[in-house]
């Protein structure tokens, strides 16, 4: 019998507006690579842009739907309120400057649970964190990226759930999905995940006063766990519906395999496979340079390229080539 694990984030899905401003701020501001350029599978007319660091590794992956022209969400309860990127304990002064470089406006957060926390937003207005721990591994680090190794992204270090009541959400975290709680501070209630790796960090904060949350630009559409294989996966799938969960069926992102359910607070939560990853499409050395459909939207790429905003890639600042 498979010992279910979940051994933290896999990805976070978040709205965007304009595609190139978002193409441009997270590859040349944050340094992340873009590992895929595809379109959304349930809404093909929209792209779906995937950011990690090199090879796109599971715990790495920031991802967007950007919607051109529509209405800012708004950030607040049954939602992920604040993504955290991991950088190099030592890195917290290079980043104030290089972002402050580029306009982007750097608030110092109180410290966190012994960490520094520099805290921005993106150009839609998702909040963003970048958390100067020793704990950032430095093989997630995008050797040959716009941003130094030495001060690079290193992968997730957590994720921030706010809710107006916490409870039910804590019993799910440690009851099923098998993470614990490993300390609290003021509203703020932290769990790991089995393993303690990268990304395995979420931090549920208890706002019942908060205005509640709507999707829309600058928020966050889902939040996915990782788990190693197919065959776990198919067994949190039993157990959940077996506890009263709507749980989709598993459905084939192409690049990982999914499930879908909502936690007691809201929040749409998914679990995703490692495998089988970026390269499974493209070259690992040309991830993200062309747009890439799944077979059954091959037939209809001619529209899709006409209807999708052109865009230009960042770095090489020509071009994509689909």
């Amino acid at each position: 019998m498979t010992t279910r694990t979940i051994t933290g984030i896999h990805h976070i899905t978040a709205i965007a507006g304009d595609p190139q401003r978002n193409l441009d701020f997270y590859t040349t501001v944050l340094g992340l690579r873009l590992v895929k350029l595809t379109v959304n599978f349930d809404d093909p007319q929209t792209y779906h842009f995937y950011f990690g660091n090199e090879e796109g590794t599971p715990g790495s992956i920031l991802t967007f739907f950007p919607w051109p022209g529509a209405r800012r969400g708004v950030v607040g309860p049954s939602q992920v309120t604040a993504i955290a990127f991991a950088i190099p304990v030592d890195s917290a002064a290079y980043w104030r400057s290089h972002l402050s470089n580029h306009g982007v406006t750097v608030a110092d957060s109180p410290e966190r649970f012994g960490d520094s926390v520099l805290a921005v937003t993106d150009p839609d207005g998702l909040p963003l964190e970048l958390v100067a721990t020793s704990h950032a591994d430095a093989m997630l680090a995008w050797k040959d990226g716009p941003i130094g190794v030495d001060h690079a992204i290193r992968g997730f270090h957590s994720a921030t759930v706010s809710e107006v009541g916490y409870e039910q959400t804590a019993h799910l975290l440690t009851d099923t999905m098998g993470f614990a709680h490993v300390g609290s501070e003021g509203n703020r209630f932290r769990y790991q995940a089995a393993g303690g790796g990268h990304g395995a960090i979420v931090d549920v904060l208890c706002t019942p006063a908060g205005r509640v949350g709507q999707l829309g630009t600058g928020t966050v559409h889902h939040i996915a766990w990782r788990t190693p294989d197919d065959v776990q996966q198919r067994e949190w799938r039993g157990e959940l519906a077996r506890l009263g969960y709507n749980v989709t069926p598993v459905i084939d992102r192409t690049y990982f395999h999914s499930i879908y359910y909502r936690e007691p607070g809201g929040v749409l939560f998914e679990i995703a496979t490692d495998p089988p990853g970026f390269a499974i499409d493209e070259p690992a050395a040309h991830l993200g340079e062309r747009l890439m459909l799944p077979q059954r939207f091959e037939p209809v790429r001619a529209m899709l390229e006409r209807v999708l905003p052109p865009v230009t890639l960042p770095v090489a600042r020509s071009k994509v080539t689909r």
